[in-house]
Formats: C-alpha cells, sequence, structure tokens
C-alpha cells in the first residue's frame, strides 16, 4: 500500500529536526520503500510518499519523530485503481 505522509515542524523544534534529517535518521527503515519526499520552501511542512505491505513499520518509524513533527498519514491510489474502483461501480 502507498500512505502519504504530510508533516509540520512543531513550534522550536527546527534545530532538532535539521540535526536528525542531517544525520540520516529520515531514512525509513527496510521494508518501506521511500518514493518521493518534498520540502516546502517555508521549512514549515512537507510530504513524503512511501510503499510498504507492513503500516506498523511506518508507525514506528514516524514515532521516532512525533516530538518534533506534527503528522497526518494517507492510504493513497492513483488515478487508474481509483477508475476501476469507480467503473465497477456502475456494474452493479
Amino acid at each position: 500500500m502507498k500512505i502519504m505522509t504530510t508533516w509540520s515542524l512543531k513550534p522550536g523544534e527546527f534545530s532538532e529536526a535539521v540535526r536528525r534529517f542531517l544525520a540520516g535518521q529520515g531514512t525509513p527503515p527496510e521494508g518501506v520503500k521511500l518514493l518521493g519526499r518534498w520540502h516546502s520552501a517555508d521549512l514549515n511542512s512537507g510530504f513524503g510518499l512511501v510503499e510498504t505491505n507492513d503500516p506498523i513499520l511506518i508507525y514506528r518509524f514516524l514515532a521516532t519523530w512525533a516530538d518534533v513533527l506534527e503528522f497526518k498519514n494517507h492510504i493513497v491510489i492513483e488515478d487508474t485503481e481509483a477508475g476501476a474502483a469507480l467503473a465497477s461501480l456502475g456494474k452493479k
């Protein structure tokens, strides 16, 4: 499954978040494939797209950042998958 994560920086945590990121702590664990990550130009938020068969792995990973970042996670599907699902609704 693909999970789109959005994050925002908690007040006063910029330096710590930068330290962890530059130390390589932003790399997801084995079993979670990072498909892309984008950072907002205001340095306050960002987006990450991962793929995993085990959502517990992403949960554990994000928990290590929960003291400095706030998260929202969305299971996402691509247009072709959404189109097929919607097309099947009309066949009932």
